[in-house]
């Protein structure tokens, strides 16, 4: 995903989504959430999961307006 699709996310989004993001596959991605091992906080609403935007850009280092924690300026995370 580009910096600019990771910042265009919705507020939640399913798993699917995020193993994109994290460049993980359906299969390893399912597989870490239902054990508990996915990288960010997963949320189980009924059937499905969902990752939040906060949560994942907290995890690939950037904050919510797309800058990087360590020190400023704009990120290029993939």
């Amino acid at each position: 995903m580009t910096h600019g699709e990771l910042l265009a996310l919705p507020v939640s989004f399913s798993l699917e989504v995020a193993n994109r993001a994290l460049g993980l596959g359906r299969t390893t991605g399912f597989a870490l959430a239902k054990r508990g091992a996915y990288p960010v906080r997963v949320l189980r609403l009924g059937r499905q999961y969902r990752v939040t935007r906060y949560d994942l850009l907290r995890y690939l280092g950037l904050d919510p307006n797309g800058y990087s924690e360590e020190g400023g300026g704009v990120s290029a995370a993939a």
